[in-house]
């Protein structure tokens, strides 16, 4: 049984996530292979996946995945032997075939172009549901994704049932060529500064930049207050002194030491010279608290089970379970006072035997982070021992909460 969290997404979306054979990493998606059914939507029946180091690429049979989650996907096989593509095979490959291509009306006249496929899982099955010619989705493959989401909302019925779409001529070879977004003045002008930042943060540094330099002076600086620590420190540091300076002076004195101090003290000292007089010992003052206490960026919005619960169970519902929770690629094993006991990788519990119990394959010698650990000490011990999210506990193993790597990603470790 595969396990997908949402029924319904788009082919940028999901090529290029990580692939894992139980819990062994082997590449990434480089595209899906359809069968098409006459007079119905096309089913995916294989996965492409691209290797490192020159190894064959594989293609994996559909009912040979488990899961498919936000970022990873998992297949129950455990070696690749077999598994390799056949270049004499005539597959039909939905990324390299149908997307970017023109769509031809009856009259052979040029309509649109598919800027992205959608999908729709249903019945354990995965389907070719829609092609979409909306411009923006070209965006989101360029590494814009938030920029698409926003610009999209306002191209509405941009899409065509595949019911309605003719097979494409075999003359059509793969997309060639470059795509380059332009972006325009009056229009990025007009974005909210929340929706600013979630863009920025999307963006290489030198696309982010050249955005950020678009933008309007008031804007800018209402910009820079949104966005993470890591894009703050790109930003500022990419700006003359005294521009930083006439940016962070529109921002209240907490606003601006939240600004100076993600940035390294030679840097904070020489643009906080430029602060208005009136702020600047109030600044100091604020920079000097600004290490923030862990408990700020966790959630509890967590998958915990007692240890006696089979792998099965957990398996069965975790669709259903996950879709309410921030982290999901663990589960928390606590007992019935909320003791935390032990933690079971996803990738393990797939990889476990069904009648097995958490307390089977758990690990119980716990990494974890205390109530009174800062942000930064969060932060360093990521970088230490490469989790996806550390739980935090008090004296007693009570489970407080679980902080993501996601949500703090953008802060680098200290120096020491």
């Amino acid at each position: 049984m595969v396990t997908v969290l949402n029924r319904e997404f788009f082919l940028s979306e999901i090529v290029g996530r990580r692939i894992y054979l139980k819990s062994n990493s082997i590449g990434k998606l480089k595209d899906l292979v359809i069968q098409e059914n006459a007079g119905k939507i096309p089913e995916v029946t294989h996965l492409l996946v691209h290797r490192p180091y020159g190894d064959p690429r594989l293609l994996i049979p559909w009912d040979k995945i488990t899961l498919i989650s936000n970022t990873e996907i998992i297949s129950e096989i455990t070696t690749t032997e077999g598994y390799e593509l056949n270049p004499l095979d005539n597959h039909i490959f939905l990324k390299d075939y149908i997307m970017d291509k023109k769509i031809l009306d009856m009259d052979d006249h040029e309509v649109e172009v598919v800027y992205d496929v959608k999908l729709l899982f249903q019945n354990e099955r995965l389907f070719v549901s829609e092609v979409d010619f909306n411009r923006f989705r070209i965006l989101r493959r360029m590494g814009f994704k938030k920029l698409a989401n926003y610009l999209s909302k306002y191209k509405e019925g941009s899409s065509i049932s595949w019911l309605y779409v003719q097979p494409l001529p075999e003359t059509i070879g793969s997309f060639e060529g470059n795509v380059k977004l332009n972006v325009l003045k009056e229009n990025i002008n007009d974005i909210h500064p929340v929706d600013l930042a979630d863009i920025l943060e999307e963006l290489e540094g030198n696309q982010r930049i050249a955005v950020f330099n678009e933008l309007e002076p008031e804007l800018a600086s209402d910009t820079l207050e949104e966005v993470e620590p890591r894009v703050q420190r790109e930003l500022i540091r990419s700006m003359q002194k005294e521009k930083a300076a006439g940016l962070i002076n529109e921002m209240s004195p907490a606003q601006v030491a939240g600004i100076l101090s993600v940035l390294p003290a030679s840097e904070a000292d020489e643009i906080i010279e430029f602060v208005d007089s009136e702020n600047k010992e109030r600044v100091q003052q604020l920079i000097d608290q600004t290490d923030e206490n862990i408990m700020l960026y966790s959630t509890q919005q967590v998958i915990k089970r007692p240890v006696d619960t089979m792998v099965k169970e957990v398996i069965d519902n975790f669709r259903e379970v996950a879709g309410d929770m921030d982290v999901i690629m663990y589960v928390y094993v606590v007992n019935a006072d909320n003791i935390l006991q032990g933690v079971v990788d996803i990738r393990e519990l797939i990889a476990a035997e069904p009648e097995q119990t958490l307390g089977d394959i758990m690990t119980d010698n716990i990494i974890s982070l205390n109530q009174d650990d800062t942000l930064h000490d969060a932060v360093d011990m990521f970088f230490r021992y490469s989790f996806r999210a550390i739980p935090i506990t008090d004296e007693s193993d009570y489970l407080l909460g679980v902080v993501s790597f996601h949500d703090i990603k953008g802060v680098k470790p200290r120096l020491d």
